[in-house]
């Protein structure tokens, strides 16, 4: 059989709805990244952005990333950090990083998704046993993937299971002289519910393991200062990998992990992902510099966000809605329908309230489940927030009286 045959577009799980490119894959929205965007030509409220904090069209951020431009270009630096890379400015923003999580060291990466699969590879070899959350992103499944030896998965957030997967662990890597990675998200990107961290770490007083937290939806968000997940339960020294990306909070490109100096030393020397590819660009990390500044000191975005994302979900919680165990801005409407019904009822959405926010069904929700997910941000308005639910709160009146199951609403 020839290879490409195999390979054709209808037989992927998205391939096979390629009917909806452009609307509901691979949609365009246009303009400014604000509350407000353009989608085919229409104003609609937009609730799928990671701009959690609302600095990405913020005018400083937008001067920065415009004046380090024009000093340095895009090239700049040239090569990988261990070769010909490596600048002041990239040291100088790995300290910051530092600083602000509280851990001794940190290594600036390119990407979250590829920093997390290379941090996972460098980590352990075949002798060693990885446990992970069920529901982890797919760059840790990825990551889990190429991993050589013993793996263990737990029911999300299930700590009695976890517990018996460590004790699985533990015999596998005394029989190999191996160690043990536990591996789990600070804040869990689709439900918004948190990884039982506090529970997790009791457990490091009975098994031998290392903690990695990816925090991509918390740093910037959760915790006293922002400094994310660990932060916010009071055991950021017993997270010993800490790792989040610039793609949300900080609204840029880029990621970082923190940890003790030793381990972190380890994998600048170590992480394929880092050594082979090029550093990140000066505009990047000079704006990633002024993005951090303002996140350490102007807490007033932060609290913006905690009062959108307050006013959000108590309002839909009053009207009946389930929003599941979030404890954190990203907010899932979890409703019945299938995906028929799904799919008019979002498009009813977009097209007659003016409503853009992310369409979430099987195999992700399980079957007859649908979910609409939302992320607030810090640059919403009351006004937004009032018109969506009131928007919800039409639709899925006319999704209980069956109005999506044949046609789209007028």
């Amino acid at each position: 059989m020839d290879l490409f045959d195999k390979r054709q577009l209808k037989n992927t799980p998205l391939g096979k709805h390629q009917e909806f490119e452009n609307y509901y894959i691979f949609p365009k929205l246009e303009g400014d990244i604000a509350p407000r965007m353009q989608f085919m030509g229409k104003e609609v409220i937009v609730w799928s952005v990671n701009n959690y904090l609302g600095l990405a069209n913020h005018p400083e951020v937008r001067k920065a990333d415009a004046d380090a431009a024009r000093e340095w270009g895009l090239a700049y630096p040239m090569g990988s950090r261990l070769l010909t890379g490596h600048t002041d400015k990239h040291e100088e923003l790995e300290r910051s990083l530092s600083e602000f999580v509280n851990k001794e060291d940190t290594y600036l990466l390119n990407y979250g998704y590829q920093g997390v699969v290379s941090l996972i590879d460098s980590m352990v070899d075949r002798n060693d046993v990885i446990v992970y959350d069920s529901e982890s992103h797919a760059c840790i499944v990825d990551g889990v993937r190429l991993h050589m030896g013993k793996r263990f998965v737990y029911p999300h957030n299930d700590i009695e299971n976890l517990e018996k997967q460590l004790i699985r662990a533990e015999q596998v890597a005394k029989q190999s002289n191996g160690g043990i990675l536990v591996i789990t998200e600070g804040v869990f990107g689709m439900s918004g519910d948190l990884g039982k961290l506090d529970e997790i770490v009791k457990l490091k007083s009975k098994y031998n393991f290392r903690l990695f937290i990816d925090d991509a939806h918390g740093f910037g968000v959760m915790g006293k200062t922002g400094a994310g997940t660990g932060e916010h339960f009071g055991l950021q020294d017993e997270v010993d990998l800490y790792l989040s990306t610039f793609a949300k909070s900080m609204a840029g490109i880029g990621a970082f992990v923190s940890g003790d100096k030793s381990i972190i030393d380890y994998l600048r020397y170590t992480m394929r992902s880092q050594i082979f590819a090029k550093a990140l660009p000066m505009p990047m990390v000079e704006g990633g510099l002024v993005r951090l500044n303002m996140l350490r000191n102007d807490h007033s975005h932060r609290a913006n966000l905690w009062e959108n994302v307050k006013r959000l979900q108590t309002g839909l919680r009053e009207r009946g809605f389930n929003l599941g165990n979030t404890e954190s801005p990203v907010t899932p409407v979890y409703l019945s329908g299938e995906l028929d019904e799904a799919l008019r009822m979002n498009r009813d959405l977009r097209e007659n309230y003016g409503i853009f926010c992310s369409l979430v069904v099987y195999p992700v929700v399980p079957k007859g489940v649908i979910m609409l997910r939302m992320i607030p941000s810090a640059v919403h308005t009351a006004q937004d927030i009032d018109e969506t639910i009131e928007a919800f709160t039409a639709i899925h009146s006319k999704l209980k009286e069956g109005l999506y199951k044949e046609a789209a609403p007028a």
